[in-house]
Parts: structure tokens; sequence; C-alpha cells
């Protein structure tokens, strides 16, 4: 999957050059774009345009840095809630836990961990929804506040906002599972606690079965939730337009009840929503890009179930934006923006998240280790199993629970080993992907060949074209 998205990358970069050069969109950030109408009608002054030599309006740098900065501590400020609503949600697992073994239920108490985590990962989903819309809101308001002078500036500094806080938003959750939870738990004698309840540990299948609950809760949850409301509330919005448009019934012609008139095509299209953009499309292809791949060793039925999901997604986009939604203004563009800058650091976390899940998440290595030392995997089970200290329990039966120590507590030789050879194979794993992943890079030029030529041929008329409007001046002139 760390390939795929290295080399999907690769082939989009290619298709936008094609697109760009085929639409005359290559150098439009540089040289034509014009400032936002609102950045035009609330600056405070202008200034000459070296290039143009024109009065342009202008906003000064100071004063936009500082109110970044404003926005950027306002960002910090709702990743701290995200994080105090984590650690309510993983206090909230362990408490529910501690209920259902003391109810006395048999059934119940054979499925205290998961129902507790199941529970806690359809809470989450709920709440990673209702701060999302909350978040998108209040990046708007802030964005519109820095004064960003062009459309592409306004749009990137808005996306990049909001993708910080959904992917803290909606990764935090599986990243707690997939590295922390299960990792600071102690020894029976010395149990580590949160605010005076013990630690969560993973279940006795492993915290790699819950990372794949949680991420199919979230992800499946989130597709199944986004599907049901681009159907629905389309249609709602639609309906309650047009009943606001409806004529008075004094103004129908009353010999004709039963005719109803008929619209103009732009009339017609009046009637239907003000199409918003596409920047909630690309959000939930991004996020969704990130869940396939970050965490693709955990779960890999995340790339069917997205697969699945963008069969239905095309057919409702196209019924939305045929049906629902006026005709969108055309608006130019160079490329897909920071998106793509968003989409390769998705794609470099996502190796660095595959080797540390495959390294200490899952038991790869140490049934390898195991493997290796002694020949074959008899008593693979009683080598992961450590004894508890003789003085935790009053009765003659030992206590055993996981981990690689000694009867004191201790970490045994096998646990270094084991660490040793985790980073280890943390450190190849991601420099043979990555290096991977360059030489894709370098065989795939980025703009194909045939496209550069055409770029180079124009550059070559424009400069002919010009050499030649100069000689015709000077002719005239000398006339």
């Amino acid at each position: 999957m760390s390939l795929w998205a290295v080399t999907f990358l690769e082939y989009w970069k290619r298709t936008s050059s094609i697109l760009s050069h085929r639409w005359d969109c290559s150098e439009f950030e540089e040289i034509e774009e014009r400032p936002r109408p609102e950045f035009t009608a609330l600056a405070p002054m202008t200034v000459r345009n070296p290039v143009t030599g024109a009065e342009e309006p202008y906003f000064p740098e100071t004063q936009r840095l500082s109110r970044t900065l404003t926005g950027n501590m306002v960002i910090i400020l709702m990743i701290a809630i995200v994080l105090i609503f984590l650690i309510a949600i993983i206090l909230y697992r362990t408490i529910l836990s501690i209920i259902i073994y003391r109810s006395q239920n048999a059934f119940f108490i054979f499925s205290a961990g998961r129902i507790a985590s199941l529970t806690g990962s359809m809470l989450n989903l709920l709440v990673i929804l209702l701060l999302s819309r909350l978040y998108t809101y209040l990046a708007q308001i802030l964005t519109r506040w820095e004064m960003h002078r062009t459309q592409t500036k306004y749009e990137n500094a808005f996306i990049l906002k909001v993708f910080i806080f959904q992917f803290v938003n909606f990764y935090s959750s599986p990243v707690y599972i997939a590295f922390f939870k299960g990792r600071f738990v102690g020894y029976p004698g010395n149990y580590n606690t949160l605010l005076g309840i013990r630690n969560e540990d993973c279940g006795a299948s492993g915290c790699l079965i819950e990372l794949a609950q949680e991420l199919l809760v979230i992800m499946v949850g989130k597709q199944v939730i986004s599907n049901i409301q681009e159907f629905v509330l389309p249609k709602l919005k639609t309906w309650w337009h047009r009943r606001k448009l409806k004529p008075a019934p004094s103004q129908e012609v009353i010999d004709e009840p039963d005719r109803q008139p008929e619209l103009s095509p732009w009339e017609a299209n009046y009637q239907l929503l003000v199409c918003e953009g596409l920047f909630d499309e690309y959000l939930e292809m991004v996020l969704q890009f990130g869940f396939i791949t970050i965490f693709v060793a955990a779960c890999p039925l995340a790339p069917l179930f997205a697969l699945i999901n963008n069969w239905v997604e095309v057919r409702l986009d196209a019924q939305k934006f045929v049906c629902e939604y006026r005709r969108p203004v055309v608006e130019r563009a160079q490329d897909i923006g920071i998106w793509l800058t968003i989409l390769k650091f998705i794609s470099y976390l996502a190796v660095i998240s595959n080797a540390f899940l495959i390294a200490f998440t899952s038991d790869f290595l140490p049934r390898l280790y195991y493997r290796y030392t002694t020949g074959s995997m008899r008593g693979y089970i009683d080598f992961t199993l450590s004894a508890a200290p003789a003085n935790f329990t009053q009765s003659h039966m030992t206590c055993r629970y996981r981990g690689l120590r000694d009867d004191k507590g201790q970490p045994t030789q096998d646990y270094y080993h084991l660490l040793a050879i985790r980073l280890s194979f943390v450190i190849i794993f991601e420099h043979v992907v990555l290096l991977i992943g360059r030489i894709i890079d370098w065989m795939v030029p980025d703009i194909p060949e045939e496209v550069e030529i055409k770029i180079k041929r124009e550059h070559y008329m424009a400069k002919e074209a010009l050499a030649e409007n100069q000689v015709r001046q000077n002719i005239l002139y000398y006339h």
C-alpha cells in the first residue's frame, strides 16, 4: 500500500500537468491570478504593483502574520479539546469494563472488553463528527479574518487549518490504540494509573484486532453517515428552497389551477441549491486515503470498504450535482493546491506507521524471533507470558501475564533482543520502501515528455512572435 500510494501520487502529478496544459492553466497562479473580491473590498490601503504599474489593494504582512499566529493558537486549543475527549473516552472504556466485571453476569463479563471497546468507538465517532462541524465553521471565520490576497492562498490556508484539526480528530484514537494502549500498564504489584484508574491493557487477542475494529467503526461509520447526508440533505434543502420560491395562492392563475407554468432553463436552475464547492469532497477522499494507507497493516479490508464506498459515492455525487445543485461557476486553478502536499505527507507517514505497526503492535517479529531461536513454535504462548511476583498472590497458584519480565518485574534479555530487532526492522523497512519510492519518482517524470515539448514549443513561438512584433514596430518607426 505504501508503494501504491507513492505510485498513485506520481501518476497524479503527470495527469495534473497534462490537464493544466490542456486547459491553459500552467502559469495561472504566478501570472494571471487576480486579488479576491473580499480582499479588494476590505483591504485598508493600496500600493503600486511593480510588475503591472497599477494600484492594487494591499494588507500589511505584519498584521497578517499576527492574525495567523492568533489563528494557530485557536487550532492548538481545539486540538487540546480533542485530546481531552480522547482521555474521557479512554476513562469511559475502563470504567465501563469495571462496571461490567462487577455485574455478576457471565455473558457480559466474558465480552466486557469488546463491549467497552465497541461502544467507545461509536461514542468517539459521534464526538468526531460534532467537533468537525464546529471547527470547519470556526476555520472559515479565522481564514477570512487573515485577509489572504488571492483565492489560492485563501483556500490553501483554510484547507491546512481544517486538515490539521481533522487529522488529530480522526486519527488520535487509532494512533492511541496502535502505539500507546497496553504499553504503560506496568506489572502485577506495580500497575500504572491514570487519574486513579489503572491504565488500559489490550484484550486477549492483542491491540491489532482492537485497532481494526476502531478503524472499521470510524471509517465505515463516517462513510455511511456521509452518504446518507449527501443523499437526504440536498433533497430536503431543494424542497425547502422551492417552497420558499413558490408564489402565494393569490398570485396563481385561478382559471387553470392544474397547469404548471413552464420554466425557462435559467429559472429552473435558479430554483436549485447554490453549489458550495468541492472542499467537502476533497476532504473526505483525503481522510479516506489516510485510513487505507496509514493503518492498512492492521486492517487489510479498509481498501475494500473504501472501494465499495467510492462506487456508491460516484453515483450519489452525480445525482447531487446534476439534479440538486445549480450549475457551478467555472473557476481556473493550476492544480489541486495544498491537497497534493497533504497527500505526500500522508504517504510518507504511512510508511513509518506501518513499519511500527508490524514491528511493535503485531506478533510478526516475536514469532520469527522465537522460531529462529528454538527451531519451532512449540511453547510460544508460554514464552510470551511472565510469572507475577510471589507476594502478589495469596494462594499457591502462579499468576501469568503478558510480557517478557522476570520474577521481580524487570525486562528479560529476550525483551532487549526483541527491542533491537524491532527498531532494526523499522529502520530497514522505512529505508527500503522510501528508496523504492524515490526510484519510482525518478523513473516517472512529473511532466510527460510530450507535454514538456509542447510547453517549450509554445515558449519558442511566443519569443518568435515578440521578436517579429518588435521588428514591425521598428520598421513603422523609421518609415
